[in-house]
C-alpha cells in the first residue's frame, strides 16, 4: 500500500490553491470571485478558453492571435454541489473548487492542468537578458500547477534543447546575431506551452513578458506580462497531429505558398548591382543548377549599408534597368524578391514624405519618435495606423506591379523599438511582439485586394502566434556559419512547427561570419532538401550560392538541389496537408513513436509521414547512430537497404547524402529535374513504392496550377491516389487522378519503381496489356516504364 501511495504522489498534479480568492456565485460559465470574475468558453470539444477580469477592469475582447471558430452545436453539462462546480463538453471538463478556490482542467477524466494561485500581481524582477528592454514596476501573473514528469515545449524559436522545462523565457522578440548552439532569446517569442501529456496552453495576450517553465523546480508554470488580457486557451488532442490541428483551427492555417517557393533561391547579403544579380542567375543556368528565385538585399535601394535604409525605391546608379531585369528573370522562371524594412531613416529619401503623411510611430508630443541604431537615426512605420498601412502598402504595390514575385520583411521584431514610442495600438512594449504579425497581415491583405490572382510570398524573421495564417514564411535569424549554428536548426524548426509556423527554416550554409567550410556548407544544404524552404543565404565574404563554391562542394550541392526538385510533388503535398490540417512538414520523431526517450530527441526528424531524416551535425563525422521508429520498417532512400522497426543502428556515412529513410509501404511521387519549377513537365511522374510485407498501402499527391490563391478553398485542384494490395503471387497497384471543381487533370505518364522486390515477375499488365519492365536483382528494384496512361489505371504484377 505504501508503494501505491508514493506512486500517486509522483504522478498527479501537486495542486496549490489561492486561499485569498473567495468564490461568490456563478451564472452559467461566468464565475464571480472576490477579486474579479472568470469567463469560460468552450470553443469546441478540444479547446476551452478562460478569461479572468480583475475588479475595476474592463474585458478586452480583441484577440490578435485567434480567429473565429465555428463552434460545435453542443450541449454543455454542468453539476454543482456544496463545494464544487463542473462544466463539461464531451471529454473536456472544468472543475471549480469553491473553498479554497481552485480551477482544474481535465480531458477524458484525466486532470491535465490547474491554476495554482491563478491571477495575481507582483514586483517586476527582470531577467538580465531583457533588463534594458522590459521595464515595468509590477507585472501580472497567471500561475499553474503541472505534474512532476511532463516535458514542456514552446515559447517560440530558441536554441535550448527540445525539453524546455526548467527555463524562464523572456517574451520579447529580439535578434541574436551569430548565435550557435545556445540562444535563449530570438526573433519569435510565442506565449505557447506544449506538454508531453498532449495539451497546449496559449496565452492570448500581445504585450511583452515572460514564460516560466518551472524554473524554480516546484512544478509551476507561469505566464507573466506587463499588461493586457488575462486570457488563455487550453487545447487538447488524442495525438500530436490532433494537437497541431486543433491549435491551428484556433489561430489559423498557412495558405499554400506559390509552388516556385519550393525551389532553390539565390541569395546573399548582398548583390550590389544589376550586373551582379544577372551574372549570378546566368551562372546557375550555365552550370545547369536549378534556381527559382533571387533575393535582393538592401543594395537595391542604396549604395551603402548605413544611411540609406528607408529609401525603398530603386537605386538607379546600381540597378539602372531594374524593371527590365525583373522582367527578364520572370521570362526564364526566376522570381525577384526585394528586401524591405519598416525603419525610415531621417536621412532617407522617404523621410519627409513619411512625416508629412503621419505614418510613423510617435513620441509623447505626437511628433515622430526617433532613435539611433546601427543603420542610422530612424523612425518606424506604424503598421497599425491606417495611414501607415496605406503608405507602406503603396510601396509594395508599386514593386509588385513592376513584376517582383514576393517580398522580404526584415528587422520586424522590431530590431529596435524603444519603450517610449507610441503606435495607435499602444506603447511600444504593448505591440512590440505583434509588430511583425501586423506587418505580414498588411501585406497579405494588400495582395488579396490588389493582386487577387497571385499567391503572396512573405519572408519574415519575426511574428506572433497566428502569423502563419497571413502566409508568413519565417526563418531562424542570423545563425553563425559554424557547426554549432547548424546543430540547433532541427530543434528550432520542430518547435516552431508544433506552434503552427511550419515553414520555419534557416539560412542554409549559415549566415554570420567569414567561415569557408565546404563540408559544413554541403551538409547544411543536404539537410535543407528536407526543409520547408531551400534558401542558402549569407554575408558576402564567403559565397552562399552553389555556383561560386569549390568544384567538390558544387558537385555535391548540385545533387542536393536536384533532389529538392525531384521531390517537389511530395513536398507540395506536405504543404497541402499543412494548409488543410496544420500538420507540420518537419515533425519530431515522437509524432511517429512517443517512446519516452524520443520526447527530447532532435538529432533526427520526420519529413512528412514517410521520410526519416538524420542530418550530419558534426565536422568529419564518420558514423551516425540511427533509431528507427517502431511504427514500421524503414528503407534507405538511396540504397534500398531494409531496417527493422524499433531498431537502433550505427551507420557509416558517405559524402553524397545524409542518412534518409522511407517508411515501408510509402508511395513517393517525384518529377524529373528541370532548371526551374516552371520548366518541369508535370505530366511525367516517377512513383517510388517501398514495398514491404503489408497487405495494402495507400498514398496520394496534390496538384494545382501553383499560383491560384485559395485553390483548396475554391476546389481548384486535383489529387492522384496510389494504392497497392498484395499476396505471395500478385501485387496490384492502382493510380487514380481526380479533378476537383474547374481543375482538369491532364493525362499523366507514370513510371513506377518498386523497391524491395526480391525476384523478377513472370509478367506485368497495365490495364490488361502486357508491359515491358526492368528488374535489377542486386538493388531489388522493379521498374515499370512510363507510357501515357488513363486517369484510372490498374497495374498487375504476377510472380
Amino acid at each position: 500500500m505504501k508503494k501505491i501511495l508514493i506512486l500517486l504522489v509522483l504522478t498527479t498534479i501537486s495542486f496549490g490553491q489561492n486561499t485569498k480568492r473567495n468564490f461568490l456565485y456563478s451564472k452559467g460559465l461566468h464565475v464571480n470571485v472576490s477579486d474579479g470574475a472568470y469567463h469560460f468558453k468552450f470553443i469546441n470539444s478540444n479547446i476551452v478558453e478562460t478569461t479572468f477580469i480583475p475588479n475595476n477592469e474592463k474585458n478586452t475582447p480583441e484577440s490578435v492571435a485567434t480567429i473565429p471558430v465555428n463552434s460545435d452545436n453542443y450541449d454543455i453539462t454542468s453539476t454543482e454541489n456544496a463545494n464544487e462546480i463542473s462544466f463539461s463538453y464531451q471529454n473536456l471538463t472544468i472543475k471549480i473548487t469553491k473553498q479554497p478556490f481552485q480551477i482544474r482542467y481535465s480531458y477524458k477524466n484525466k486532470e491535465i492542468l490547474a491554476e495554482k494561485l491563478g491571477y495575481f500581481k507582483r514586483k517586476h524582477i527582470p531577467l538580465d537578458i531583457v533588463k534594458d528592454n522590459i521595464k515595468a514596476d509590477s507585472t501580472e501573473v497567471l500561475q499553474f500547477s503541472i505534474t512532476p514528469n511532463e516535458m514542456l515545449y514552446g515559447g517560440g524559436a530558441r536554441a535550448l534543447g527540445m525539453n524546455r522545462r526548467g527555463n524562464k523565457l523572456a517574451l520579447y522578440n529580439r535578434a541574436h546575431y551569430g548565435y550557435e548552439d545556445q540562444a535563449a532569446l530570438m526573433n519569435f517569442t510565442l506565449p505557447i506551452v506544449i506538454s508531453s501529456n498532449k495539451y497546449m496552453v496559449h496565452f492570448d495576450n500581445a504585450p511583452v513578458g515572460y514564460l516560466d517553465l518551472d524554473s524554480q523546480k516546484n512544478n509551476t508554470l507561469e505566464y507573466e506580462t506587463i499588461s493586457g488580457r488575462k486570457t488563455y486557451q487550453i487545447i487538447v488532442g488524442d495525438s500530436w497531429e490532433d494537437l497541431t490541428t486543433n491549435y491551428t483551427l484556433l489561430t489559423g492555417r498557412q495558405p499554400l505558398p506559390p509552388r516556385w517557393a519550393f525551389g532553390n533561391f539565390a541569395s546573399r547579403f548582398g548583390y550590389h548591382s544589376e550586373a551582379e544579380a544577372r551574372k549570378t542567375i546566368e551562372k546557375f543556368k550555365a552550370e545547369k543548377i536549378p534556381v527559382d528565385a533571387i533575393i535582393l538585399d538592401l543594395y537595391w535601394f542604396g549604395k551603402t549599408i548605413q544611411g540609406t535604409m528607408g529609401n525603398l525605391e530603386v537605386f538607379r546608379d546600381s540597378f539602372p534597368n531594374f524593371e527590365t531585369m525583373v522582367s527578364d528573370f520572370n521570362k526564364i522562371g526566376v522570381k525577384t524578391i526585394p528586401i524591405t524594412e519598416p525603419f525610415i531613416l531621417t536621412t532617407s529619401a522617404k523621410w519627409n514624405d513619411a512625416v508629412a503623411k503621419n505614418v510613423l510611430c510617435t513620441a509623447e508630443d505626437s511628433k515622430p519618435a526617433t532613435w539611433d541604431f546601427y543603420f542610422g537615426n530612424t523612425g518606424l512605420v506604424d503598421v497599425f495606423k491606417p495611414e501607415g498601412k496605406k503608405w507602406f502598402w503603396d510601396i509594395y504595390k508599386n514593386l509588385i506591379n513592376n513584376g517582383v514575385g514576393g517580398v522580404w520583411g526584415d528587422l520586424g521584431e522590431p530590431e529596435v523599438f524603444p519603450s517610449f514610442a507610441h503606435s495607435v495600438k499602444g506603447l511600444a512594449d504593448e505591440v512590440h511582439n505583434i509588430y511583425g504579425h501586423q506587418w505580414a497581415k498588411m501585406i497579405y491583405e494588400g495582395y488579396q485586394k490588389d493582386f487577387p490572382t497571385q499567391r503572396p510570398f512573405i519572408l519574415m524573421r519575426a511574428g506572433a502566434a497566428g502569423s502563419q495564417r497571413y502566409g508568413m514564411i519565417p526563418w531562424s535569424g542570423d545563425v553563425n556559419r559554424t557547426w554549432g549554428g547548424l546543430s540547433k536548426q532541427v530543434e528550432i524548426a520542430l518547435q516552431m512547427g508544433m506552434q503552427g509556423m511550419a515553414y520555419m527554416h534557416s539560412d542554409l550554409g549559415g549566415f554570420a561570419g567569414a567561415n569557408l567550410d565546404d563540408e559544413l556548407y554541403v551538409r547544411w544544404l543536404q539537410y535543407g532538401v528536407f526543409n520547408p524552404v531551400f534558401r542558402p543565404h549569407a554575408q558576402e565574404e564567403v559565397p552562399s550560392e552553389t555556383v561560386y563554391r569549390s568544384d567538390w562542394a558544387k558537385k555535391i550541392a548540385k545533387q542536393a538541389i536536384e533532389l529538392r526538385y525531384q521531390l517537389l510533388p511530395y513536398n507540395y503535398t506536405l504543404a497541402y496537408k499543412n494548409s488543410t490540417t496544420g500538420t507540420p512538414l518537419m515533425r519530431p520523431l515522437f509524432f511517429e513513436d512517443d517512446t519516452n526517450d524520443l520526447l527530447s530527441k532532435a538529432d533526427g526528424y520526420l519529413w512528412g509521414n514517410d521520410f526519416l531524416v538524420y542530418p550530419i551535425l558534426e565536422k568529419a563525422q564518420k558514423t551516425k547512430e540511427i533509431y528507427f521508429p517502431k511504427s514500421a520498417n524503414w528503407y534507405d532512400f538511396y540504397t534500398g537497404k531494409r531496417y527493422e522497426a524499433g531498431a537502433t543502428e550505427i551507420l557509416s556515412l558517405v559524402e553524397n547524402y545524409i542518412p534518409t529513410f522511407v517508411k515501408a509501404g510509402s508511395f513517393i511521387p517525384t518529377y524529373k529535374v528541370a532548371q526551374t519549377t516552371s520548366a518541369i513537365n508535370y505530366d511525367e511522374i516517377v512513383v517510388h513504392y517501398f514495398r514491404d510485407n503489408e497487405t495494402t498501402a495507400e498514398g496520394y499527391m496534390y496538384e494545382d496550377n501553383g499560383q491560384t490563391p485559395e485553390a483548396i478553398v475554391k476546389n481548384d485542384y486535383g489529387t492522384i491516389h496510389f494504392k497497392s494490395t498484395q499476396n505471395n503471387k500478385k501485387l496490384l497497384i492502382s493510380t487514380e487522378a481526380i479533378s476537383r471543381g474547374n481543375y482538369k487533370m491532364t493525362t499523366k505518364q507514370f513510371e513506377i519503381v518498386i523497391h524491395n522486390c526480391n525476384k523478377a515477375p513472370k509478367n506485368i499488365k497495365v490495364n490488361g496489356n502486357i508491359r515491358i519492365f526492368e528488374f535489377n536483382k542486386q538493388t531489388q528494384t522493379l521498374i515499370i516504364k512510363a507510357e501515357k496512361e488513363n486517369n484510372q489505371n490498374t497495374i498487375e504484377i504476377n510472380f
